[in-house]
């Protein structure tokens, strides 16, 4: 058995690490615990969920380690947005291929941790990417969105792999999507998980390469 905790960048993901990755893992022998990285501190308060600055992250992370000396760790950041303290983010920013770029990126992460028990693991280029492995599971959730869905599909078949679809502000998988379904903003902690669950291990593994060989890595641990 070995025990794995995951730092998560929002609830969208620790909803997903919680209702979808753990189960698989536990299966594997491997034991899943999930929490959004702490972002700040005020009157005794804990304040959690995206990746404001590297600092902040690698402080909570090297705690985090620090208070489970037997555990491995691991981390679901996206690439889109990360901050420009990032390591490995000034290093990989004339890469263009993005596998070549992540690599890059996950490389010196690993590196600035410096510990064994670190798997550094940065969502290309979003969570939403897992969600255009098969974008027709939204009408799951979205009902008589048949039409915005198809327009989703025409994109997403435009692009090698989900995880090809770019990080610009206006491109991004969740702004794609966010644009075409407007709704999804609010409901996308509900959602994406659900869509992705609909989806499937299979299908988003087979489509997202680097989210593959993540897991298989994750499955590898025992």
């Amino acid at each position: 058995m070995v025990r794995l905790n995951i730092i998560v960048e929002g609830h969208t993901e620790e909803t997903f690490v919680r209702d979808m990755l753990s189960p698989h893992l536990a299966m594997h022998g491997v034991y899943v615990g999930g929490r959004r990285v702490e972002t700040g501190r005020k009157r005794g308060k804990i304040y959690r969920g995206g990746v404001t600055s590297y600092i902040k992250a690698k402080k909570d992370i090297q705690m985090w380690m620090k208070q489970e000396k037997d555990a491995w760790f691991s981390t679901m950041f996206d690439l889109y947005a990360l901050p420009e303290d990032f390591p490995g983010m000034s290093m990989s920013k004339n890469i263009a291929e993005p596998y070549e770029k992540i690599k890059t990126i996950e490389k010196a992460f690993a590196n600035d941790i410096g510990s064994k028990r670190f798997i550094p693991y940065i969502q290309l280029h979003e969570f939403e990417a897992l969600l255009f492995s098969n974008i027709t599971k939204m009408g799951i959730y979205f009902l008589n969105r048949e039409k915005e869905i198809k327009e989703l599909k025409k994109l997403c078949d435009s692009f090698v792999s989900p995880e090809h679809i770019n990080d610009n502000p206006d491109t991004a998988p969740s702004k794609r999507i966010e644009r075409t379904i407007p709704g999804y903003h609010h409901e996308k902690p509900i959602a994406g998980p659900l869509v992705s669950a609909a989806i499937g291990f299979t299908t988003i593994r087979a489509k997202c390469h680097h989210f593959n060989k993540w897991i298989s890595y994750l499955e590898s641990l025992v």
